[in-house]
């Protein structure tokens, strides 16, 4: 929904003198984390990865804000990585019950436990672990961005529609890497799919000079197969995949055709528009984490709206509930998983020029909504805490 209809609405929903004065605070609670040495810098991140969607969305906000006599706020706290995190955080929720929080999983949940922390409204916008959505999920802890398990869902079920499952894999030693192959395995049984063979990426040559000799050799072994799977989420050694391998097959997973929460390449369903309000704010493409970002300050925002309360219950209930709806620009409103707080998105399938396919692809049913054929469903989720709240 573009912020034009998002008024309109607003002033059907809630005519003049109907509306009532909310102000929302949110903090954007930030812990820096060290990034392992990679092969290449040709790509580096940004230094506001994340922020800038929770800015873009805070801007959304207050468009609607203007006509409901809403006020929005966003405070930003960084802390270093050898920095007093719980403290940062208990700081930032004697302000605000509001967290967008761009961490690590583990420090995510150290968060969420804390006593300052119990009716406090937290979005996860950077960590894709599946536990935190399963047997470690909190009550309190939402998740914009997609799990692993989405992505890897999203990616399997191409390969079931193409039809290509004699596959193999290239998976990096760092834990990112190792969880995303976890993923794609776990993907591929729940597909009906395995894998034929793989291996563990160990070559600390410069691949600049060397991935003409180096890769063929690698991957020779490998022999036949439809499509060459990579697991490297720490963007080390992929790029030099493509077209240097052994056998000249199709590269997929994070190289090649990549499933993602977003890119520069999504333009459809109004994507355009808000593409180049993130380029005009920020002189740069948004990326997965800035939309996560803006994912979770937008849901607060429609929160809001729809139920002219800044109480975290009521915004956090609303949110849960079936009738959340998050215009998101990916051609299926969104909506969250009640059972452990996931946001039921689309996976787009990209390449760095073109969406190649917008998973869940055309076949694959469920019986409450497609989206959920992405990830956990709940009748296999591990999560207890959303049913005790």
């Amino acid at each position: 929904m573009t912020v034009f209809f998002r008024i309109l609405a607003a002033f059907v929903l809630f005519p003049a003198g109907a509306v009532a004065e909310v102000a929302v605070s949110v903090a954007y609670l930030q812990q820096q984390v060290e990034r392992p040495p990679v092969l290449s810098n040709l790509d580096p991140e940004p230094q506001d990865l994340g922020l800038a969607g929770a800015e873009l969305a805070l801007a959304d906000n207050l468009t609607t804000a203007k006509f409901l006599g809403h006020k929005y706020k966003l405070k930003v706290t960084t802390v270093p990585e050898n920095g007093d995190w719980l403290d940062a955080a208990r700081r930032v929720l004697s302000e605000t019950p509001f967290l967008i929080l761009d961490a690590p999983a583990q420090s995510q949940l150290q968060v969420a436990d804390l006593p300052e922390a119990a009716g406090a409204v937290l979005f996860n916008v950077s960590a894709p672990d599946l536990a935190i959505r399963d047997e470690t999920c909190r009550a309190n802890l939402l998740h914009t961005l997609p799990s692993g398990a989405m992505r890897t869902d999203a990616l399997a079920q191409f390969l079931v529609k193409r039809r290509w499952d004699d596959l193999v894999l290239i998976a990096g030693e760092h834990p990112g890497d190792l969880a995303f192959a976890e993923a794609i395995e776990r993907s591929l049984t729940k597909f009906g799919m395995k894998l034929q063979a793989e291996k563990t990426w160990r070559f600390d040559a410069d691949l600049r000079r060397n991935a003409a000799q180096e890769v063929p050799l690698f991957t020779q072994e490998f022999g036949d197969y439809d499509v060459l799977l990579v697991a490297d989420e720490l963007d080390d050694f992929a790029r030099y995949i493509p077209f240097n391998t052994w056998e000249a097959r199709p590269v997929a997973g994070s190289e090649g055709l990549q499933p993602v929460t977003w890119s520069r390449v999504v333009e459809q369903w109004g994507a355009v528009q808000m593409q180049n309000r993130f380029f005009d704010q920020n002189g740069r493409s948004m990326k997965s984490k800035d939309y996560a970002a803006w994912a979770a300050y937008r849901s607060l925002g429609e929160a809001v709206t729809r139920t002219q309360s800044d109480d975290p219950a009521v915004l956090r209930d609303y949110i849960l509930s079936d009738a959340f709806e998050l215009a998101g620009f990916k051609g299926r409103a969104m909506s969250f998983r009640a059972w452990n707080g996931q946001l039921r998105q689309p996976i787009p399938l990209v390449t760095n020029r073109a969406v190649v396919a917008m998973a869940p692809l055309e076949g694959f049913l469920h019986q409450r909504t497609e989206l959920d054929t992405l990830g956990i469903d709940e009748a296999e989720s591990r999560c207890t805490a959303f049913k005790e709240g």
